[in-house]
């Protein structure tokens, strides 16, 4: 799998969300490799959408098609200074990956100090989140070549999520989210209230 994360600062959500539903109307029918794409804007404006494709190959190609060139110069005047896109040929998924049944969406940013053992405790993690942590449905992990990891975690509700923090976990439970998060540093936290989806059928 590949993901693409664009991010930016938004000027006009309501015509961003128009053009987001146009693409899935006009374009995503012929997007090859296309998979789907969580999507949201944070409390102060930032947008974020993680975009999942098949491969890297098919991400180029729909973003070589001249019809996705002219439907992003009319998107980009939707938001307010420059448009960040992190291109990540590195992928992770627990818990079956994102879910469009989330009520909440938590994504978390930071700089990979050791991808390597990123991936081991992400493998240890699955189980111990499923029967400690039931109220996260899944997630995925995507890391850019420069280190940048984009975590989105998909819960069912907001609510559920933060009763969740504070439940106690298990020694294992804490060792190994203890380790992940001393993993990232420069992390910063992008809380989708209202996230929305698009999957291909």
């Amino acid at each position: 799998m590949f993901i693409q994360v664009i991010q930016g600062h938004v000027r006009d959500e309501e015509r961003l969300r128009a053009g987001m539903d146009r693409w899935l109307a006009e374009f995503a029918p012929n997007a090859d490799g296309w998979l789907g794409g969580t999507y949201g804007i944070t409390d102060d404006g930032m947008f974020v959408g993680t975009v999942r494709f098949e491969s890297e190959e098919a991400a180029r190609r729909n973003s070589q098609r001249p019809q996705q060139d002219a439907w992003w110069r009319e998107m980009s005047e939707c938001f307010d200074g420059e448009v960040t896109f992190h291109d990540c040929r590195d992928v992770m998924m627990f818990l079956g990956g994102g879910s469009d049944d989330a009520g909440f969406v938590q994504v978390i940013q930071g700089r990979v100090k050791d991808r390597d053992r990123m991936h081991s405790l992400i493998e240890q993690t699955d189980s111990v989140l499923a029967s400690e942590r039931p109220e996260i449905i899944g997630g995925t992990i995507a890391i850019d070549d420069d280190g940048i990891v984009t975590e989105t975690v998909a819960f069912t509700s907001e609510a559920e999520a933060r009763e969740g923090e504070q439940r106690e976990l298990s020694a294992m439970a804490r060792q190994l989210m203890d380790e992940e998060r001393a993993l990232l540093e420069d992390v910063h936290y992008l809380d989708l209230h209202e996230p929305w989806f698009a999957s291909h059928r």
